[in-house]
């Protein structure tokens, strides 16, 4: 389905910590809310979607698409995101758009070096990871492990190399001695203003998807253990 603009787009990130909702339309940013928290965000996110579509004076009918961040990320904070983007796609009826937050981050830091490696943290002393070229385009499979595994042959290439996501501050040092010409460009890691940005285009291009289509994106198998007796 094509739109002809303005197309308004409600976005959702829950990949991690740093929870974001935003709408968007073709002039820009409509609405924000910015939630940073430790206990999950199925308290804060549909109360959130409210307010800021009443403050707008809208409808979630009224809206073109949904958009949301499918992972890597959090088990919890992906279904979270993602069923309730479906809820909203469904019962609205509009089309959805999914990308992964690794892609988000290297699509933000789009033209700010010649290759963009975009790096999330995955706990347990590893790392969520995938490497683009300088317009955000993969280059490989996005995948979880070490940093030092993600920074593996990064060094055997000329020119500058930006690393974005918010497993970078912590690495730094690490990924300077590794990687020769190592940039580090100041990228909002509040990833939904961004995405419902990107999502308008793609809507207005008919690139959307069905609300049912949508699928979390695991990297890593669930840690599911036994009780103990």
């Amino acid at each position: 389905m094509e739109y002809k603009l303005p197309v308004r787009v409600l976005a959702l990130d829950t990949t991690t910590a740093r929870g974001s909702l935003a709408i968007a339309a073709e002039e820009g940013l409509l609405a924000e809310a910015r939630v940073f928290t430790s206990d999950g965000h199925s308290r804060w996110v549909l109360g959130a979607a409210e307010a800021m579509l009443r403050g707008l004076g809208l409808e979630a009918a009224a809206l073109d698409g949904f958009a949301v961040t499918v992972g890597p990320g959090s088990f919890t904070g992906l279904r979270v995101g993602v069923s309730t983007i479906q809820g909203l796609g469904l019962a609205a009826g509009r089309p959805c758009v999914g990308l992964s937050a690794l892609d988000v981050l290297a699509l933000a830091a789009a033209d700010r070096a010649g290759r963009v490696v975009a790096l999330m943290d995955a706990f347990r002393g590893e790392t969520y990871s995938a490497v683009y070229d300088g317009s955000g385009r993969a280059l490989g499979a996005q995948r979880v492990g070490t940093l030092e595994a993600a920074l593996e042959g990064l060094a055997a290439s000329a020119g500058e190399t930006a690393f974005v996501g918010d497993a970078v501050a912590a690495r730094r040092a690490t990924i300077e001695a590794r990687v020769p010409g190592a940039v580090f460009p100041d990228l909002d890691l509040f990833l939904a203003a961004f995405l419902a940005r990107t999502a308008v285009g793609r809507l207005s291009a008919g690139a959307g998807v069905a609300a049912a289509s949508l699928r979390p994106l695991y990297l890593r198998p669930a840690d599911i253990r036994p009780p103990r007796p």
